[in-house]
């Protein structure tokens, strides 16, 4: 059974996101760590690994009929774990979530833990707002950046410029993912009204391309307003060009290659912020 709660949980997407909780941090602190700024990133870390992990297994389970159809191979529609189960696993991952979140709890920690708890509560339940396209879109995009902000409240620094840039980035770049992976799936979203369900496909692949641009603008205002220099930009040149080149693709219509290319994108401008301030 553990091997499917591990294949719900979605491992390579908890790892990837969860790195932004010390990337969040390691901005906040501009790269001068302590001991005890170590341990509380490190809680923290793994408070954002078993809220993920509960995430992914609610939307699992939500999920389940589409599956079916989509993806049999998955746990719960093949039947290798039942929904009881399941459940059951999402919601003791979401208690040790809680309570690696309150071993040292700040005002603003809490916070940004109730309003992701709420956003992924309603994303698969109750208003499910993952059937209301681009809503569910801003839902997920805002716990994605706001996990770079949690590890910025982690260590007390919430409202560091380079932490809220960052959390910018990372919002407007996985909005236009999100967008890209509805166009890509247009065709098995039974039940859901995505934005190129509502606009078609080509206005949605621009409007797509239009947040990747914002996320650009966020990158450069703290090389343009500090704290960042704008001869650092040069840190920034590949994400810079991966993302600009993503209007080929999307042109094209491919969906699955613009989407993974936005993600690369995000994450290198992301590294290289982390770089800018430890060099």
């Amino acid at each position: 059974m553990w091997r499917e709660v591990i294949e719900l949980s979605r491992p390579k997407n908890i790892i990837i996101a969860s790195m932004t909780v010390p990337l969040g941090a390691h901005l906040a602190l501009e790269g001068n760590w302590s001991s005890n700024s170590i341990l509380l990133v490190a809680l923290q870390t793994t408070c954002v690994m078993f809220f993920m992990a509960a995430g992914n297994i609610f939307n699992d389970i939500s999920d389940i009929d589409i599956d079916r159809v989509a993806k049999p191979h998955r746990p719960l529609p093949s039947d290798r774990i039942t929904v009881k189960q399941a459940t059951r696993f999402a919601y003791v991952f979401s208690l040790l979530s809680l309570i690696l979140m309150l071993t040292n709890p700040t005002f603003h920690q809490m916070l940004i833990w109730s309003i992701a708890g709420v956003l992924m509560y309603t994303y698969d339940m109750g208003p499910q707002t993952k059937k209301y396209g681009l809503i569910g879109n801003i839902a997920i995009s805002l716990m994605v950046g706001s996990v770079i902000l949690y590890g910025a409240a982690a260590v007390g620094l919430l409202f560091t410029p380079l932490a809220l840039y960052a959390g910018g980035i990372a919002f407007f770049a996985n909005l236009s993912r999100e967008i890209i992976k509805d166009c890509e799936d247009m065709e098995s979203d039974e039940g859901r009204n995505t934005l190129p369900m509502k606009i078609g496909l080509m206005y949605a692949r621009g409007t797509a391309y239009v947040f990747i641009l914002m996320a650009l603008v966020v990158l450069y205002l703290p090389h343009w307003l500090g704290p960042l220099t704008l001869d650092q930009l040069l840190f920034q040149a590949p994400a810079i060009f991966l993302l600009m080149s993503l209007n080929g693709p999307l042109f094209k219509g491919e969906d699955y290659v613009a989407q993974q290319r936005v993600r690369l994108g995000m994450l290198l401008g992301l590294l290289a912020l982390v770089l800018e301030v430890s060099v």
